[in-house]
C-alpha cells in the first residue's frame, strides 16, 4: 500500500508523537508519506525566528526542497504552500468556504508530492486533523480513508469552536475509523459504524533498556519512598489539588515531579512544601532511569473532557519498568486494572499508594512488564490493518 498521513503533530516535534510511530510502523511494510501541517500565515509571522518555521519558510520561497526521505520507505513533506488562519471566524459557512479553501491548498502540495514518489491509489490516514484534512477526501480522492481518534479534541476550546459541528462530519464521512481507547472508540461509532478499537503502541525499547539503571545525580540524594510522576506538568490534565494533598498528608513521601511546568504549575503551592521536588524537564533518553528510581509511579489526570477519553501511553512505561502505578480511574484505564491501582478520589489515592508499596514484588514486576510488552506499536497497527482489511 501507499499511505498518506496527516495530522496534529509535525515530524520535527520534539515530544513522542502515535503518529510518527504508527508511520515508522507502516514504513516496514509499505510506503508512506508523513505530511507536516501546512504553515499558516499567523504562526510564520509570530514565530518567524523559530528555527522550524525558518525551514518552512524556506521550502516557501523555493530555497530548500520540501521532502525528505527521513527512512527506508518513509518521506517526510513540508508543504510549499501557505495557508490562511482563520479559526477566528464565528459564522460557521464562511469559516467552511475558507476551509475548503485551506484544504484545496494543502492537497495540491500533497499531490505534487505523490506524483513525484509515484504514489497511486493511496490510503489516507488522518490522525485527529479535524479542519485541515477535512476535505482531503473530497480532493485527494484516496482509496480509502481513516480517521484516527486518539484525542477528545473538541475537549479543547479551539477545537471546540468549529470542530464540535465539523468532527462528527469527518468521522462520518472516512471509510473507517479507527480509535486507540474504548471510550474514543464508543463515541466513532455514534457517528460510523466502521469504527474499530485498535489500541495503543508504546516504544517500550527505551524503557526496558531502564531497568536496572542507576539513579539520576539530581535525585540520588532523596529518601524513600519516592512517589514520582513523569510527563508535562499542566494544570488541564493533572490534579493540583490531588498532588497537594498526597503531599501534605504523608510528610515522610517524597513527591518527585519530572517534566515542564506551565504557568499554573509554577506558581502552585507545591513549590511551598518540602518533600515535593521538581526535577524540570529531561531529555527522552533519561526518563527511564527517574522512572526505575521511583517506588510508586503517579498518574494524576483531572477528569474532564480533554482527559477523559484518553489511552494513558506513559501508564504502559510505567509498567514496562516493573514499577507499581497508582492512578486514576477512567474508562480507559479499565484495561489496565489487573495491573494499576485505581483510585476514585484523593482519599483513595493514599490507600491505593500505600497497598503499592506493600505489595510491590519481584513477581509483581514481571507481571507487568509483560502485561506492558502486549503494547507494541507493532500489535496496534495489525489491528489497523485488520480494519482496513475489514472493507
Amino acid at each position: 500500500m501507499d499511505i498518506v498521513i496527516t495530522g496534529q503533530q509535525a515530524w520535527d516535534v520534539e515530544i513522542g508523537s502515535n503518529c510518527k510511530n504508527i508511520a515508522l510502523e507502516f514504513s516496514k511494510s509499505h510506503r508512506v508519506l508523513y505530511v507536516n501541517a501546512p504553515l499558516d500565515r499567523i504562526t510564520a509571522m509570530r514565530h518567524s525566528a523559530d528555527p522550524k518555521i525558518v525551514r518552512r519558510l524556506r521550502v516557501l520561497h523555493k530555497q530548500e526542497d520540501g521532502l525528505e526521505e527521513v527512512e527506508k520507505n518513509l518521506w517526510v513533506l513540508y508543504p510549499d504552500r501557505m495557508i490562511e488562519s482563520i479559526n477566528w471566524i464565528s459564522f460557521d459557512d464562511i469559516f467552511k468556504m475558507f476551509n475548503a479553501r485551506n484544504n484545496r491548498i494543502f492537497v495540491d502540495s500533497i499531490a505534487r508530492a505523490l506524483k513525484r514518489l509515484g504514489f497511486e491509489n493511496v490510503i489516507h490516514f488522518n490522525d485527529n486533523d479535524i479542519f485541515r484534512s477535512f476535505y482531503i477526501k473530497d480532493y485527494l480522492k484516496p482509496r480509502l480513508s481513516v480517521y484516527y481518534s486518539r484525542d477528545y479534541m473538541i475537549g479543547v476550546e479551539y477545537w471546540a469552536k468549529h470542530g464540535a459541528k465539523l468532527e462528527p462530519e469527518l468521522i462520518a464521512k472516512s471509510d473507517i475509523c479507527v480509535a486507540n481507547s474504548t471510550y474514543l472508540a464508543a463515541y466513532c461509532k455514534q457517528y460510523n459504524p466502521n469504527t474499530f478499537y485498535v489500541g495503543q503502541g508504546c516504544d517500550l525499547e527505551l524503557f526496558n533498556s531502564g531497568i536496572g539503571a542507576a539513579e539520576p545525580a539530581d535525585i540520588a540524594s532523596i529518601p524513600g519512598p519516592r512517589i514520582g510522576y513523569v510527563g508535562a506538568l499542566q494544570n488541564l490534565r493533572l490534579d493540583l489539588e490531588l498532588l497537594h494533598y498526597i503531599a501534605v498528608s504523608r510528610p515522610a513521601w517524597q513527591l518527585v515531579l519530572v517534566g515542564p511546568e506551565d504557568d499554573v504549575f509554577k506558581e502552585s503551592t507545591l513549590h511551598q512544601l518540602d518533600n515535593v521536588i521538581f526535577t524540570g524537564s529531561k531529555n527522552a533518553e533519561t526518563l527511564p532511569a527517574y522512572i526505575n528510581s521511583f517506588d510508586v509511579c503517579l498518574n494524576p489526570q483531572l477528569l474532564n473532557q480533554l482527559t477523559i477519553g484518553n489511552y494513558p501511553r506513559k501508564i504502559d512505561e510505567y509498567l514496562a519498568l516493573g514499577k507499581p502505578v497508582a492512578a486514576t480511574r477512567t474508562n480507559a484505564m479499565d484495561v489496565f486494572s489487573d495491573y494499576v491501582y485505581l483510585a476514585e478520589n484523593k482519599e483513595e489515592y493514599i490507600v491505593m499508594i500505600e497497598k503499592a508499596l506493600a505489595e510491590d514484588s519481584g513477581a509483581k514486576a514481571e507481571e507487568r512488564q509483560a502485561f506492558a510488552r502486549s503494547h507494541s506499536w507493532e500489535n496496534s497497527v495489525a489491528e489497523i490493518y485488520k480494519a482496513i482489511n475489514a472493507l
